[in-house]
C-alpha cells in the first residue's frame, strides 16, 4: 500500500462565491492598477456577461500574480492580475495556445491586456490534484496519477517546443546557485570553505551534465499537484508559463518528488516506469539509452530531480527571506530529504552529504550506492 507524507498547505485555491452569498472584497494596494483593471474589465463585462459585483479572490502563488473569480454568462471565470515588470502575461499567452493546440485540458484565454498585465481565463474549478491526492485511498491516487502521466507524455509528445527557452547551462547553475546563496548562506548563516565550494561546482558540473545528455521535450517545469486540476478530461493544467525546451525526465522527476507531500518509493518506481513505457515512444526518445534501458532513466530521474530540490531549497529560502512569504519553509525538511536519499545512492554524489548535513540535521548512515 502507498503511503503519502503530508506537508506544509499548498496556496489556497477558494471556491466560488454563490449569487447568495457577498464575495471577499477585493483589496487593491495600488488605487491606479485597480483603475486600469475596472477600464479593461468594462467593456468585457458587457461581451462576456459578467456579474463584476461577484469578484472575490481565487487564490494566490509564490509568484507576484493573483488570480480572482467572477460569475459570467456560462459559468464562473478567471482573472489573472500579474502586475508588470514583475511578471509578463505573454508567456502564458503562448504556452496556453500551444497547449490547447496539443489537445491538452488548460484554462482557456478569453481577452488579454499584456500591457497592464491582466487575462480573462475559463476556470477549471477549484479541486487541486494537491487537496484530491490527500484524501484520496490508493487506488485513487493512483488513477489520478495515471492521468497526469498519460497527460504528461502528451505534453512531451505534443506541445511545441519551437522557440521556447532553452533549459541550457547556464539556466541549470543559475537554478543550483539559489541553494548555496539562499538556503546555506541566508537561512543557515553558513560560509562554505574552498574546499567545500569545490564540492559544491563538482556536483553541480555532474548534474548538470546529466540534464544536458537527456532527449529534449517542452518541459513544464512545476509538474506536480497543486498546478493540476482534477477535472473533465483530467487533468486541468496550471502555472506553464515558465515552460522551457529541456531534459525529458525534469517533470517526471517533479511530479514524483513533490513540494507538498511525499510517495513511498515503491509507488515512485511503480509510477515512473509507467511513464516510461509510454515515453519511449517520443520522437525525442529515439536512438536514446532512455528508450531501451529504464535503469538509466531511473537514474537520471533521480539526479534531475535532485537538481530540482537543490534549487527549490534556495527558492523556498528566498520566499521567505526576500519575499515575506515563510510558510514554504515548512516544506525544507521534505527536501533535504529528497536530497540525502539520492546522494546517498549514487557514489558520485556522496561529496554532496558533508554539505547537506550541517543544514538538514540528518547524519547519513547507510544507503544504496550504484
Amino acid at each position: 500500500m502507498s503511503r503519502i507524507i503530508h506537508g506544509a498547505p499548498a496556496p489556497i485555491v477558494t471556491s466560488s462565491p454563490s449569487p447568495d452569498t457577498a464575495p471577499t472584497p477585493v483589496n487593491w494596494p495600488d488605487a491606479t492598477r485597480q483603475q486600469a483593471f475596472e477600464r479593461w474589465l468594462a467593456p468585457l463585462a458587457v461581451t462576456h456577461a459578467l456579474d463584476v459585483t461577484s469578484l472575490a479572490p481565487a487564490s494566490a502563488d509564490a509568484s507576484f500574480r493573483r488570480y480572482l473569480r467572477l460569475r459570467g454568462r456560462t459559468g464562473s471565470l478567471i482573472v489573472m492580475d500579474a502586475p508588470p515588470p514583475q511578471e509578463d502575461v505573454r508567456p502564458f499567452v503562448s504556452i496556453a495556445r500551444r497547449i490547447e493546440r496539443a489537445g491538452l485540458h488548460a484554462p482557456r484565454v478569453l481577452a488579454v491586456d499584456d500591457v497592464n498585465g491582466f487575462l480573462l481565463l475559463s476556470d477549471l474549478g477549484n479541486w487541486l490534484y494537491l487537496d484530491a491526492l490527500r484524501d484520496a485511498s490508493a487506488p485513487e491516487a493512483d488513477a489520478l496519477m495515471r492521468a497526469a502521466i498519460g497527460a504528461l507524455v502528451q505534453w512531451q509528445t505534443r506541445v511545441d517546443a519551437t522557440g521556447l527557452p532553452d533549459y541550457d547551462d547556464a539556466l541549470l547553475r543559475r537554478e543550483l546557485a539559489l541553494f548555496p546563496e539562499w538556503c546555506v548562506q541566508r537561512e543557515f548563516a553558513q560560509t562554505w570553505s574552498e574546499a567545500q565550494r569545490a564540492q559544491w561546482e563538482a556536483i553541480c558540473n555532474l548534474l548538470v551534465a546529466s540534464a544536458l545528455a537527456q532527449p529534449r521535450v517542452a518541459v513544464h517545469r512545476d509538474w506536480m499537484p497543486r498546478n493540476l486540476m482534477v477535472t473533465d478530461p483530467n487533468p486541468g493544467i496550471l502555472d506553464f508559463q515558465d515552460a522551457v525546451r529541456g531534459p525529458i525526465t525534469y517533470d517526471v522527476a517533479s511530479m514524483l518528488r513533490d513540494a507538498f507531500l511525499s510517495w513511498d518509493e515503491e509507488r515512485e518506481l511503480d509510477w515512473a516506469v509507467r511513464w516510461w513505457q509510454q515515453a519511449r515512444g517520443i520522437d525525442a526518445m529515439a536512438g536514446h539509452v532512455f528508450a531501451d534501458d529504464f535503469g538509466e532513466c531511473w537514474r537520471a530521474i533521480e539526479w534531475m530531480g535532485l537538481q530540482r530540490h537543490l534549487k527549490v531549497l534556495g527558492i523556498f529560502c528566498r520566499l521567505k527571506h526576500r519575499d515575506g512569504k515563510p510558510k514554504y519553509s515548512a516544506d525544507l525538511p521534505r527536501f533535504f530529504a529528497y536530497a540525502t536519499r539520492v546522494a546517498t545512492r549514487y557514489a558520485p554524489l556522496k561529496p554532496l552529504l558533508p554539505l547537506l548535513e550541517p543544514l538538514s540535521g540528518q547524519a547519513v548512515r547507510a544507503g544504496y550506492t550504484f
